[in-house]
């Protein structure tokens, strides 16, 4: 992977994750780095979901796989928020 290959990433991570973060209602007891870094894996899991079903590579905006990088850092977001809720 080259360095615009990985600032890519963590620049699509930090827009899927505050996007994620915006889904789940309430307040969030996460911070903002366990954000970023739950959007980056988020988008990086999302992509091959979307790839493995086929639909990573659209023509114009890839709007499926973009709703699934969501979906899944806003799960990871309530599944963080629910861990320090407990604490």
């Amino acid at each position: 992977m080259e360095i615009s290959g990985i600032i890519s990433a963590i620049v699509i991570g930090i827009v899927i994750g505050i996007l994620g973060r915006l889904v789940v209602p309430g307040r969030q007891r996460i911070g903002i780095l366990l954000t970023i870094l739950v959007g980056i894996v988020a988008a990086l899991i999302g992509s091959a979901i979307a790839g493995a079903f086929g639909v990573a590579d659209t023509n114009g905006v890839d709007w499926i796989e973009w709703l699934i990088q969501i979906g899944l850092a806003a799960l990871g977001v309530a599944a963080l928020d629910r861990t320090r809720a407990r604490r």
